[in-house]
């Protein structure tokens, strides 16, 4: 009988990942941002998640703050309060929102505030006092900053920002150097100066979205060999917006092996890494 994607999948994955630490959960009645760049063809909801997660052997997940969205969290904070193998990070629009929120927020498994800055033609002035204010609490919070940039080299000033905060700092898809230029770009040479300072993290996720396969791959390795598997993640981005019918679950944990050829680094940073970062273990 022919295998399954899955079973393949999880035929040749004993040594990970455990976590996916990017995903998305929604549903198309939720409100869309005024300024979300896609429009779902369909539902992505939380239990289509678990069983994906299930299906492929993933026993932990992080929800990333879905930026088509904004602000509304609702949904991705009752799915934490079902499911305790989650956690997530959500999005802001108020930098001032108050602690108590935050707190509530924390005991219901967010670990963090995403910066979605891409397709954002005026991002805020992270050195602003209001924005200085947020990034205190997040850091009292032990929380991180989950930063998303545009391509090229927009992704510098924010990170010089964030590490004068002193906040802990994990970048998204590799940091989304331009695929033209990849590791020589400027901003994923930025990326890679952050890690280097202790208190960055990266995301291998999206590799679909690099342009091509080689580019995705090319930029792994330099990340692996500059970061070492305890500053890297391993992220399906399910449902892959705008890529729905183009990218399985299947295919991205077969990207993972791709990129990380050797177990003992895959299992660091598809386990260990994670769960230490976002679950405490």
């Amino acid at each position: 009988m022919q295998q399954t994607d899955a079973e393949q999948v999880r035929g040749r994955s004993s040594e990970g990942p455990l976590v996916d630490t990017h995903a998305h959960a929604y549903t198309l009645d939720m409100p869309l941002s005024p300024t979300a760049w896609h429009r779902p063809p369909h539902d992505a909801p939380i239990e289509a998640y678990i069983k994906e997660l299930d299906a492929h052997g993933v026993t932990h997940a992080v929800l990333a703050g879905a930026s088509i969205f904004g602000d509304y969290n609702d949904y991705q904070i009752a799915a934490l309060r079902k499911y305790p193998r989650l956690r997530g990070t959500v999005i802001l629009n108020n930098p001032a929102t108050d602690r108590y929120i935050l707190e509530m927020m924390k005991a219901d498994g967010v670990v963090g505030v995403r910066f979605q800055r891409r397709n954002v033609a005026n991002p805020p002035d992270l050195s602003s006092p209001e924005y200085k204010l947020l990034l205190r609490r997040i850091a009292d919070l032990d929380w991180h900053v989950h930063l998303l940039e545009n391509d090229g080299e927009r992704i510098i000033a924010p990170i010089a920002a964030l590490e004068t905060a002193g906040v802990k700092l994990v970048i998204d898809h590799f940091g989304r150097p331009d695929p033209a230029r990849g590791v020589n770009c400027e901003g994923f040479k930025a990326v890679l100066r952050s890690v280097e300072k202790g208190n960055t993290w990266v995301k291998l996720s999206a590799g679909y979205r690099q342009g091509s396969g080689e580019v995705a791959k090319t930029l792994a390795a330099e990340l692996l060999k500059t970061a070492g598997p305890e500053r890297l993640f391993w992220g399906s981005d399910w449902p892959f917006a705008a890529f729905e019918d183009k990218v399985s679950y299947a295919d991205t944990i077969r990207d993972f092996f791709d990129w990380i050829p050797d177990p003992a680094a895959r299992r660091k940073i598809g386990g260990e890494t994670a769960f230490r970062f976002y679950f405490g273990e």
